[in-house]
């Protein structure tokens, strides 16, 4: 028998009325707030309620008025990290948050490098069973958004918020999870990981249609096709994996992605810095920090230079995007592998710059060695760097640079490490105008300073 339309209208407007406070699944038992901070709740409750929301380390209730909508947000303030706590929401109905703890929560973001977990696929994981057996850590809390490709921003979302044990973090990306747990052991406070991340994918799918009307080169469907790949669409992970946590309070983003761009390098430059200014400001935190780290080296068969173009277009955005830092993956790839299996070691160098930069930490290198100057001299092209005292190549010849004179013909060249500067020649050109250093597709770090981190792949001409 089919139910008429008014009844069906009467039934779900009762069940509106009759529900408790409903919550987005970002705000779950176990979750982290970040710590001394507005932090934004959202939701639905009894429409025209008053609705009451009291965290129980303070015992302040913050009371609103709910909307003919049923729909509410507002902020309350949190303390200095600390925990557990518990969060309650009142309209008349009681909902209850449990193990509530307040600290530092980061967004890390990408493609399959960043999401690959620590149980790996085809490719395996370096060290895993031993991350995985020391995961179990009450304070630090991890949340992994499920897939979702939509053409239009949802407030829906997938995903629970979890304690750190060796079952949980090993389905858990093995990138964000080493970072997280490098943060709250150094800074000895509870953090949250929240992972929205999907193999596979290209910055234009991340980015919201807002941000994509600048580059009219970039198509957004107006459909999608289920046969077809619908992730690696523009706007549409966006939609549904970060419009959903718009607002959430967090300190900081960790991103790793690109290597699905290497064709476009050019444009990947400019939505770069797009993207990240318009997550920043419909997240309404400010220029909070943004980490990245940028494509390792993969394969030799590209001769049109991709993978070091790519590379470049991200060590470049390092100087348009505000409060930013680039982590060199120079030294890591896998020349039959996209899935490099050392992930520890960027997790390191990206806790590095959170714990240096954003936290202030003293003693803390972060930065790689940076190309400041070219002189030449005679036949001899003199390269100085910023962030590097001292350069190193562990005692191990340079074969990675390159020079080359008016022609435009690069040579191999003779480097010689002295302090903060490499002279760089060759017999074949004698009067040098340009120089590059690990302009392949597939290298091995070689120049470092002496905090151990990799010189980026860089070139001196625009050729």
């Amino acid at each position: 028998m089919r139910i008429p339309t008014f009844i069906l209208l009467a039934l779900c407007f009762s069940l509106q009325v009759a529900a408790k406070v409903q919550l987005p699944s970002i705000f779950t038992d176990n979750m982290v707030l970040q710590q001394q901070s507005a932090v934004r709740l959202w939701g639905f409750a009894k429409p025209n309620a008053r609705l009451s929301i009291v965290g129980s380390w303070d015992k302040k209730a913050y009371i609103l008025q709910v909307p003919a909508s049923g729909k509410w947000n507002l902020k309350i303030l949190t303390p200095k990290a600390g925990g557990p706590y518990t969060l309650g929401f009142n309209d008349g109905s009681l909902l209850s948050l449990h193990n509530i703890l307040i600290g530092e929560v980061w967004l890390c973001s990408g493609q399959s490098n960043m999401e690959m977990a620590l149980r790996g696929n085809s490719s395996p994981i370096l060290n895993a069973s031993e991350i995985i057996l020391n995961a179990d850590n009450p304070s630090l809390r991890l949340y992994r958004v499920s897939r979702a490709a939509t053409l239009a921003p949802t407030a829906e979302l997938k995903g629970q918020w979890m304690e750190s044990t060796s079952a949980t973090a090993r389905d858990f990306s093995a990138l964000a999870f080493q970072y997280g747990q490098i943060l709250q052991k150094k800074l000895k406070v509870p953090v949250g990981i929240i992972l929205s991340s999907t193999g596979g994918t290209m910055i234009e799918a991340w980015m919201s249609k807002n941000s994509l009307n600048a580059f009219p080169e970039v198509k957004v469907p107006e459909s999608l096709d289920p046969a077809q790949a619908v992730h690696k669409e523009p706007t549409v992970l966006y939609n549904g994996m970060i419009a959903p946590l718009l607002g959430y309070g967090i300190k900081g983003f960790l991103w790793l992605q690109g290597e699905s761009n290497r064709h476009e390098p050019e444009l990947y430059e400019k939505l770069f810095p797009a993207m990240v200014a318009d997550w920043r400001k419909n997240w309404g935190l400010g220029d909070i920090p943004f980490y990245y780290i940028q494509i390792a080296p993969y394969g030799g068969t590209d001769k049109t230079r991709s993978g070091p173009r790519l590379r470049e277009a991200q060590l470049n955005a390092a100087k348009i995007i505000p409060n930013s830092g680039m982590v060199s993956a120079l030294d890591v790839g896998m020349e039959t592998d996209i899935h490099f299996m050392d992930k520890t070691t960027l997790a390191q160098r990206s806790a590095y710059w959170a714990l240096g930069k954003t936290y202030g930490i003293k003693g803390i290198g972060y930065q790689s060695p940076e190309l400041k100057s070219m002189e030449i001299k005679g036949d001899t092209a003199v390269l100085t760097f910023n962030y590097a005292p001292y350069l190193t190549s562990y005692r191990k010849p340079l074969t990675l640079f390159e020079i080359a004179g008016e022609d435009k013909k690069f040579y191999p060249a003779k480097a010689m490490i002295k302090a903060n500067q490499v002279n760089v020649s060759s017999q074949d050109v004698a009067r040098p105008v340009a120089v590059r250093y690990a302009y392949k597709e597939w290298v091995k770090a070689e120049l470092f300073n002496n905090d151990g981190l990799p010189a980026s792949s860089f070139r001196t001409d625009n050729w």
